[in-house]
């Protein structure tokens, strides 16, 4: 009994040491429905380039009108909204069932671990787009987007540097084939994402369900 209390203790020592320096509130339906978001996303993008008789290809050159690239950064940031919005209205519900700060030291420290490569990353882009450099923009998000992952991991769950790793290389990747930017980018922020929320889902978030 003794020994059994003791493991008890031990237990929820390591338990309020984890939730103190890690935020623990982030939903697996939130990958899930960013990776959604990411998809359809790319399927409007194809639409809008079918509708000007371009390929996927013509994403790697300069033989697009600026009101073709003003639809696809729109597109970019309604996909980016809705993954946001709808991360934040997951994650706190789920942080109110379990009874969770949804801001706190730790997940300050999460935000800004994860904006600043984040926030690099978007600026770069910028300056491709500047001198037209347009095919490699899709890798690059995909790189700077795993590396902001990797950094944030460390206050967060582990499994979060898996997603980051994965679109790291698959961005890496993406460098030798400007031709399909736009696929490498539905695989990394829409399969990937809906891979790793489903997996998230069923380790952490059904129990709580």
């Amino acid at each position: 009994m003794d020994n059994e209390k003791y493991l008890k203790d031990l237990s929820d020592i390591k338990q309020m040491m984890n939730r103190s320096s890690r935020f623990i509130s982030l939903s697996g339906l939130a990958g899930v429905f960013a990776g959604c978001y990411a998809i359809i996303g790319a399927v409007i993008a194809k639409v809008l380039l079918a509708e000007q008789n371009l390929a996927i290809a013509s994403l790697s050159t300069t033989s697009i009108s600026r009101e073709l690239l003003l639809q696809l950064f729109f597109v970019s940031i309604a996909v980016l909204t809705l993954a946001i919005g709808t991360a934040i209205f997951l994650t706190t519900r789920k942080a109110k069932k379990t009874e969770e700060k949804i801001w706190d030291s730790t997940s300050k420290r999460l935000l800004i671990n994860f904006f600043a490569p984040l926030t690099a990353g978007g600026l770069f882009c910028l300056v491709l787009l500047q001198y037209e450099l347009i095919g490699l923009i899709a890798p690059c998000m995909l790189i700077f987007y795993g590396l902001a992952l990797i950094h944030a991991s460390k206050y967060t769950f582990g499994d979060l540097r898996s997603l980051g790793y994965s679109n790291l290389i698959l961005g890496l990747i993406a460098t030798q084939f400007l031709n399909y930017g736009l696929y490498f980018w539905a695989a990394g922020f829409g399969l990937f994402h809906i891979v790793y929320g489903i997996w998230m889902y069923n380790k952490y978030d059904r129990k709580n369900a």
